[in-house]
């Protein structure tokens, strides 16, 4: 950080609150209060006091001020930038990975304290803040635009964030065939999974673009269904038309409100008729509670992280067994092998040294799951389809059990076509290419 600029900084900071002023309110009052510390400082510098040196361009000194206490300071740049993924912070180093997955450093160098306040101006619409008390903050921010995640001393040994830009607006299946996430027949073969009320797993890894999406199946339910949908940070956009979205509320809130965790949600919305329940992503006792939506009858579309279909369903079984309640594991697989119909497994590939290019996210396989036996020691995991790797066709792998996936059947029955047909329907080829966009998490 700049001699010249920290004393601006500083001094201008002492000011704004021995007056009082609010940056949401007296922008005016502080861009004059700004002007002024400038104007002064240059004075004092052309007269050599305090060998301070005078500014080579005061309108660039005073537009990074200007960020810092009315924007979002080193952060604007990166925000405004339509290219930038997501943005990283550790300590004080400030970097983020653009549209091509190139890491680039910000050139500007700032203090801890100054990301402090830029974090929970951030966060100053969610009602949530970052104190000594609360130094764990989760939050969907920037108009539901970004998901922002920190972790702060003393938990972390310096200041880390990190914050995803959503990229994607208005999914739809046509949208992400476009893109090269998958072919028309895993198109219409999810649009007969959420017409249906199948229940529908999504799995990979972190940025591997499930919500996307997801986003792009709840724009398939029928409008006369009624979706309630969990997550712990709001992510999912899609409109709902006879439904909602609630949102996990942690203790440490800045009022210090009872906490309402996923689990919570998970069971209140099961009382409340739900036709889809949506959990956002599973990964605690919340697991437990949709063995419950078995008995319930509605359908059920959550996301787990995991390497494949197969194992989606592992790391749900593990995680519901996790919760405590003594329940046998077979049972578990019983009940989630009747829950789900369909599990979509997508991956990302990220460009390597000798590869560059955008961040390319696809549908690896998509597979079916059999109903198990009560004593059963594992799933029965169907797989439709599946790429050997990224570009590769998506490829049916075989002939279909009888009786694979009945809700789905008889959806596919009205339109005059069986699964089977479907599938072998569409030309399986190259997917598209992803020069136009990408898939999002």
């Amino acid at each position: 950080m700049s001699s010249a600029y920290r004393v601006l900084r500083e001094s201008a900071s002492r000011r704004i609150k021995n007056l009082d002023l609010d940056p949401d309110t007296d922008i005016d009052r502080i861009r004059v209060l700004l002007d002024e510390e400038i104007r002064s400082y240059q004075v004092e510098a052309n007269l050599g006091v305090g060998e301070r040196p005078p500014l080579a361009d005061p309108q660039l000194m005073f537009d990074r001020l200007d960020a810092s206490f009315l924007g979002f300071g080193v952060l604007t740049e990166m925000l405004q930038d339509p290219d930038v993924e997501e943005i990283f912070v550790e300590g004080s180093d400030v970097y983020c990975i653009d549209g091509a997955g190139r890491l680039r450093s910000s050139q500007e160098v700032v203090s801890a304290d100054e990301l402090y306040v830029l974090i929970n101006r951030l966060l100053a619409d969610t009602g949530r803040e970052l104190t000594h008390r609360s130094p764990m903050v989760q939050a969907r921010v920037l108009g539901g635009t970004a998901r922002l995640g920190v972790v702060a001393p003393p938990i972390a040994d310096r200041l880390s964030v990190t914050l995803r830009k959503y990229r994607i607006k208005h999914e739809s299946f046509e949208q992400l065939v476009g893109y090269g996430a998958f072919t028309p027949a895993v198109a219409d073969l999810l649009k007969a999974a959420m017409q249906a009320g199948s229940g529908v797993l999504v799995c990979g890894r972190p940025g591997s673009g499930k919500t996307t999406l997801m986003n792009a199946c709840l724009r398939a339910v029928p409008a006369v269904q009624r979706v309630l949908c969990c997550e712990e940070v709001r992510e999912l956009s899609a409109p709902l038309n006879h439904g909602s979205y609630y949102q996990a509320r942690q203790t440490d809130s800045a009022d210090d409100a009872t906490e309402v965790s996923l689990r919570d949600l998970v069971k209140m919305c099961l009382g409340m008729r739900p036709d889809l329940l949506v959990i956002g992503e599973v990964r605690s006792a919340e697991a437990f509670e949709l063995l419950r939506a078995g008995n319930a009858g509605c359908g059920v579309m959550a996301t787990v992280h995991a390497n494949s279909a197969a194992d989606a369903m592992v790391a749900l079984v593990d995680t519901a067994i996790m919760a405590g309640q003594n329940v046998p594991a077979h049972n578990v697989r019983s009940t989630f092998s009747q829950i789900f119909d369909l599990i979509v497994f997508l991956d990302r590939e990220d460009p390597t040294e000798n590869h560059a290019g955008p961040i390319r996210r696809q549908v690896l396989e998509v597979a079916a799951v059999l109903g198990a036996k009560a004593d059963a020691d594992d799933f029965s995991v169907v797989p439709l389809l599946r790429r050997r790797e990224f570009d590769a066709p998506l490829e049916r792998t075989g002939t279909l059990p009888e009786a694979l996936m009945p809700r789905v059947e008889r959806q596919l029955a009205r339109t005059g076509t069986t699964l089977w047909e479907l599938l072998a329907g569409h030309p399986i080829e190259t997917p598209l290419g992803l020069e136009n966009g990408t898939v999002q998490r």
